[in-house]
């Protein structure tokens, strides 16, 4: 996977962001910010925090598939969100289509994070090849689909009761954008 330059934007506590590739090292970080989803969203329905050997096997899967994952970081130089292009399906017609993750730390949402972690996503989406994104995103979470509708996602389907977390049946909604045509052979 090619290193996308970093990017510095302001949230709304004017700190700088940098968003850069995620690394090995990263993966501590980036497992804090998705177990403490799992334990108080529903950005995730998985009930259980995930382990450092887990994350570890995840990144390593995303290297050797060429899948990039970026990571925002703040002045203090802590991370503060980190999102990923995930395989959708592994059957070969679905290889142009790719399922993104964002996920910011609880106390940084609400400030531009996931939106300067959408960006390089798109980008990098566009350079592979790919044809379009999904995003599969809780029905009640409100930022999240607005922040993909900002970026050019379109609700596709909504699946009443598929999810069930922390006592009640949760919708799905179902985002997708749809890139350019990339000349890419089939």
């Amino acid at each position: 996977m090619s290193k996308t330059e970093p990017v510095d934007a302001r949230n709304n506590g004017d700190q700088p962001i940098r968003v850069r590739s995620a690394t090995l090292e990263d993966i501590p970080s980036i497992l804090a910010i998705y177990n403490e989803a799992v334990l108080t969203t529903t950005a995730t329905y998985d009930y259980e925090p995930r382990s450092l050997e887990h994350r570890i096997i995840w990144y390593e899967d995303h290297q050797a598939a060429g899948l990039p994952m970026f990571v925002a970081v703040n002045s203090r130089r802590e991370i503060t969100g980190w999102s990923a292009l995930n395989r959708y399906h592994d059957r070969p017609g679905f290889r142009f289509t790719s399922e993104d993750s964002i996920y910011v730390h609880t106390d940084h949402r609400g400030q531009g994070v996931g939106g300067e972690l959408l960006r390089p996503l798109l980008k990098k989406a566009s350079e592979l090849g790919l044809r379009a994104i999904m995003a599969g995103i809780d029905a009640q979470n409100i930022a999240s689909l607005r922040l993909h509708s900002r970026h050019g996602f379109v609700e596709v389907g909504r699946f009443p009761n598929v999810g069930y977390k922390f006592g009640r049946w949760l919708d799905v909604v179902y985002m997708q954008h749809t890139l350019p045509e990339s000349g890419v052979r089939l």
